[in-house]
């Protein structure tokens, strides 16, 4: 597959100190629409999560939410989505997240968008699966974890053969170009998790 059909989308479930996330996750959600993107996100209506998606419906594209039923009420599910799938724990919602989804963007947010990013980057990097993962770096949120990062191959933690792929974008705007072009040259096989790994989630 060369094309882009469904995005997962890590956000926090908070809207942050700075107006720009939530304006760069309105953007987001307009842009999947009018590209005709269907949004897989944490299925919440609160903060990032929220504005993301109701972006995407608002502007007439498709959502589906998956939510463990634990925080069905703490993040109150979004109601309007064309597909709400409730889980019966974190591990099925990202199994779930993950095989719905042809890439990977994480927009601002806290330690639950950090696990499951980083999570993304661990299979990726192990050679589990090859699409692609990026992260919306909006007013350079995500610039500690670039640094941190970079520390990691100085001090070899992160060596040769096993390289960290991630996609960076500084605007909105680049995130789909950037999503299309790599997932143009990934094939198919080289997209699907492990059988093994999937089945151990």
């Amino acid at each position: 597959m060369s094309t882009i059909k469904t995005v997962c989308v890590y956000c926090g479930s908070g809207p942050g100190t700075n107006p720009r996330f939530t304006e760069g996750a309105k953007a987001f959600g307009k842009a999947l629409a009018e590209n005709n993107i269907r949004l897989v996100y944490g299925g919440g209506s609160l903060g990032l999560m929220g504005s993301v998606a109701t972006s995407v419906l608002d502007h007439g594209g498709s959502v589906t939410g998956i939510i463990p039923e634990f925080l069905r009420k703490r993040e109150n599910a979004l109601t309007r989505v064309q597909e709400m799938i409730v889980t019966p724990d974190m591990h099925e919602r990202k199994r779930l997240m993950f095989e719905r989804s042809d890439a990977f963007v994480a927009l601002p947010g806290g330690v639950g968008t950090l696990e499951e990013l980083v999570e993304q980057l661990t299979w990726k990097q192990l050679g589990r699966h090859a699409k692609p993962v990026l992260l919306a770096n909006i007013d350079n949120f995500w610039e500690p974890l670039f640094s941190l990062l970079s520390h990691m191959r100085q001090t070899e933690f992160i060596r040769a053969g096993l390289s960290v792929d991630i996609l960076k974008a500084d605007r909105i705007e680049d995130i789909l170009p950037k999503l299309k072009s790599a997932v143009a040259q990934i094939a198919e096989a080289d997209k699907q998790l492990a059988p093994d790994v999937a089945r151990k989630l």
